[in-house]
């Protein structure tokens, strides 16, 4: 399975959005730059994030993005879904019924089994994605951070980041 680099930079910015002070957002640019990624692409993620409630925005010169919710409630699939969309990764299509020689449908009436073990193995993935959370990402990687992570994050932070009323 091949998740869109779109998940990606989504998963990194709301990570990034974690570490906002209190009632401050960040901008689109200024995030598509700590990531050196294009702004125009990430503003599409950034979009679907916010429509599907993960972050919020704030409209105006000023404005930007911040979590619509505490880090501990935003979980990697909350994210995966809002960039990818609901639909699972593998769509049987079939094919077993196509092609020459063709065979009674009654050998068609249980659902594929390539479908079957496919959409098994996503609700394992997916309840996987389920149990992780924007904090736990953090606890990770404060776990292995020696300083110089944590250092460059709250540097770019604190020259971008824009303090706005809740």
């Amino acid at each position: 399975m091949k998740l869109g680099e779109g998940v990606e930079q989504a998963i990194h910015s709301v990570a990034m959005l974690a570490g906002l002070s209190e009632g401050s957002v960040l901008s689109a640019a200024a995030i598509a730059e700590f990531h050196g990624v294009s702004t125009s692409y990430l503003l599409k993620h950034l979009q679907s994030l916010s429509g599907a409630g993960v972050l919020d925005t704030v409209p105006g010169p000023k404005g930007g993005y911040r979590l619509a919710k505490p880090a501990d409630k935003i979980t990697l699939l909350d994210i995966v879904l809002a960039v990818e969309g609901p639909a699972p990764a593998f769509r049987c299509n079939e094919i077993r019924r196509r092609g020459p020689n063709p065979v009674p449908d009654r050998y068609f009436a249980k659902p594929c089994t390539i479908s079957a073990t496919m959409l098994k193995a996503e609700r394992v993935y997916r309840a996987e994605l389920a149990k992780t959370t924007i904090a736990d990402l953090g606890v990770q990687l404060a776990e292995i951070d020696d300083g110089p992570i944590a250092a460059r994050g709250c540097a770019f932070l604190e020259i971008h980041e824009r303090k706005t009323a809740r």
